[in-house]
């Protein structure tokens, strides 16, 4: 299994149905298990999908409409059952936070978890040494926020290089993680053995009309994660809504340059979603394109 991959938890819209379950996503980074948008039924797709509620290192929300958040008591109290001692944090916009509030204890249960709620407004969230998180306001019928996970910049050790100058083990670990060492009296940088890497980046569209926040987030990322609640045949139903099309959302990932984009929370009134890929694939034929499934695993791209 992918150590960097999207988990795809459900794919509905405001109305779950038969075969989409209210729209949820998970995202592995290495050790960090984000979940963005908790719909209502979140706790059995994590079942479903073999994660259990206790990994997760954070969960972000866009907005509080309920198919992007009813699921979070059950999440939230599941930590608790499961005894997580290991606190959670959950990022949500300003504006939303009497709802999430309520939702923190929309029943009575025994608190085990420690739960840390924070509001957040556009711009950096939150930062340490192997994550950024960063949101960006979009254009919704509440306020929402888009959300944007960064790894930073680093470099890629080459192998042959490093042997060539004797550099092995504990030594290499040493060189990359202080910059130099000295070997056998001879000063060695971590330039003269490695290339630059470039850090991968995410980011998460839900539940917006085309806007600069919503660019602002897509740019140049390795995957982007984005609604595509109708087609091009109810646009202005869409933007009355505050939502994209399918061709707005492949457009989106073209003009930012994002690497792979995944299409989701689609509308129940398209029981096949044929148009869907139809009509993105029109509109950016060159772009990798994946039009979500519930339960469906999507990769990272391979680093640039």
């Amino acid at each position: 299994m992918s150590s960097r991959e999207l988990v795809v938890l459900g794919t509905a819209s405001q109305v779950p149905t038969r075969d989409r379950a209210h729209h949820a996503a998970l995202l592995r980074f290495d050790d960090e298990v984000v979940l963005f948008d908790p719909g209502e039924g979140t706790q059995r797709q994590l079942i479903h999908a073999g994660v259990s509620a206790s990994s997760l290192s954070r969960i972000c929300i866009t907005h509080a409409h309920g198919d992007h958040c009813l699921g979070l008591p059950g999440v939230l109290q599941r930590c608790s059952l499961d005894g997580r001692a290991a606190p959670i944090e959950v990022h949500y916009p300003t504006a939303a936070g009497p709802y999430i509030e309520r939702l923190r204890y929309a029943t009575p249960f025994e608190e085990v978890t420690p739960v840390t709620l924070q509001a957040a407004e556009p711009g950096p969230v939150h930062i340490d040494g192997d994550l950024r998180l960063r949101a960006a306001a979009l254009s919704h019928a509440v306020p929402t926020l888009g959300w944007r996970l960064e790894e930073p910049d680093g470099r890629r050790l080459l192998p042959d290089r490093a042997a060539e100058l004797g550099i092995h083990g504990a030594a290499r670990s040493e060189l990359l993680a202080t910059g130099s060492i000295t070997l056998a009296g001879r000063r060695i940088h971590v330039e003269q053995v490695t290339v630059p890497r470039p850090g991968q980046h995410v980011a998460f569209v839900m539940d917006t009309r085309w806007c600069d926040g919503a660019l602002e987030l897509a740019a140049a990322v390795d995957l982007l994660v984005v609604e595509a609640t109708f087609l091009t045949s109810e646009r202005d139903l869409a933007e009355e809504a505050g939502h994209l099309t399918a061709a707005q959302a492949a457009e989106l990932g073209r003009d930012a340059g994002a690497r792979r984009v995944v299409l989701t929370h689609f509308s129940q009134r398209y029981p096949d979603l044929t148009g869907h890929l139809e009509e993105a694939r029109a509109a950016a034929p060159d772009l990798d394109l994946v039009v979500a499934s519930d339960l469906q695993r999507v990769a990272l791209p391979s680093r640039a």
